[in-house]
């Protein structure tokens, strides 16, 4: 079946517009910011923030729309990526249709339409790795996978660039929600127990584990249960049940015709000055060190093909413990995004240790991760609304 090209499906008008506003600078915001200006939740912190991301939106989601049409190796003419590549203009078409924001009504509506957006925008990631299985099925199987630096680089801009444009459009949403849990701003907790969200993590991944194979190693937790510092609670749950989910695998398939009982997952949390460290370790055999350098890789996984394989884009929304090879990658993302990292050392025959940093960026006030600026456009006038900390 043919691809239907971009042309086929949007006016020359709307792809016009999309490439102006792909040439345009976009702005950073740090935690930081979100948390400071978030925290003040007037109607007119509101309009602001509305008016920001009616300006800043666009300009993401054209990024990526033009950068999905012109991928190598016939990435682009895949049936999952111009689905998620109509997405992206559906999007910036809602967004450049909507009106100026001029007062609290215009601003309920607008959160509205983004909310719509960022649920438009849940399926992107199995929609582009089930791309990306496509394309790794039409490859030459002795093409190197660091061969392909070119893809590897596209995705990591790709899913950085989707986690800002969720964290956005979920913060704004959610500092409307009227009973938000104590000490939340948005999406940020300013008081997120690291402990508590390592044990809630752990259980999913526990779960899923049960489902798959009928039982699940323990997982052993250990640190300061009163340890609490500002973040994101569902990013950390995120790359802790990942983690968690890689581990219980490993130890799961090299013990599974064992009579011993396997042996636990265990996870440490560390208060560092500079980072909050989790190191999740296993003993399920390791990785050999010729692996290493492609664990971080999308078109890499130890795991056989995974169910969304024989699933529709539309409704690829069941868990598995293992398949595209995503996981660490985008773990690592994610960890990156506010100023972290995650790094894998591994002891082939024994085990693996993840360790995920968190940057303590609390302590940071006078190192922005980003230009912080929120630039607001009005009729006949700019509005410039700087975070600055002296």
């Amino acid at each position: 079946m043919a691809t239907k090209k971009l042309c086929d499906s949007f006016s020359k008008t709307l792809i016009d517009e999309v490439h102006k506003w792909g040439s345009m600078k976009q702005m950073g915001v740090s935690l930081r910011c979100m948390l400071d200006f978030g925290s003040v939740q007037s109607e007119r912190n509101m309009i602001l923030a509305a008016q920001f991301l009616h300006r800043e939106l666009p300009v993401r989601i054209a990024r990526r729309a033009i950068e999905l049409e012109s991928l190598p190796y016939g990435l682009s003419e895949k049936p999952a990526v111009v689905k998620v590549r109509d997405w992206y203009l559906d999007s910036f078409r809602d967004l450049r249709s909507f009106p100026e924001i001029k007062n609290a009504n215009d601003e309920r509506e607008f959160t509205r339409m983004i909310k719509m957006i960022k649920v438009r925008h849940n399926n992107v990631v199995p929609a582009m790795a089930l791309g990306v299985q496509q394309l790794k099925k039409s490859l030459d199987p002795k093409l190197d996978y660091e061969d392909l630096d070119e893809i590897h680089q596209f995705l990591d801009r790709f899913y950085m660039s989707r986690i800002g444009i969720r964290m956005l459009i979920g913060q704004h949403v959610a500092v409307h929600d009227p009973n938000q849990p104590p000490n939340c701003i948005g999406y940020i907790h300013a008081k997120m127990s690291p402990i508590q969200v390592a044990k809630d993590a752990s259980e999913d991944a526990r779960s899923v584990c049960l489902r798959e194979y009928g039982s699940a190693p323990n997982v052993n937790i250990y640190g300061d249960p009163s340890f609490t510092f500002p973040y994101v609670p569902a990013h950390l749950h995120m790359m802790v049940f990942e983690l968690v989910k890689n581990s219980l695998r490993a130890v799961q398939e090299r013990h599974m015709e064992s009579d011993k009982p396997a042996p636990p997952i265990c996870i440490m949390v560390a208060d560092g000055e500079e980072d909050v460290t989790i190191k999740v370790s296993d003993e399920g055999g390791g990785i050999a060190r010729s692996g290493l350098p492609r664990i971080f890789t999308y078109l890499y996984s130890t795991a056989n093909d995974p169910v969304y394989e024989r699933l529709d884009v539309g409704s690829a929304d069941v868990v598995t413990m293992a398949g595209y090879g995503y996981g660490l990658p985008i773990c690592r993302l994610y960890a990156r995004y506010f100023g972290g990292d995650l790094q894998i050392i591994s002891m082939e025959g024994y085990g693996t240790d993840a360790y995920l940093h968190l940057s303590r960026f609390e302590i940071h006030k006078n190192r922005c991760l980003d230009n912080v600026l929120f630039v607001l456009i009005q009729k006949h006038v700019r509005i410039v609304v700087a975070c600055i900390v002296i």
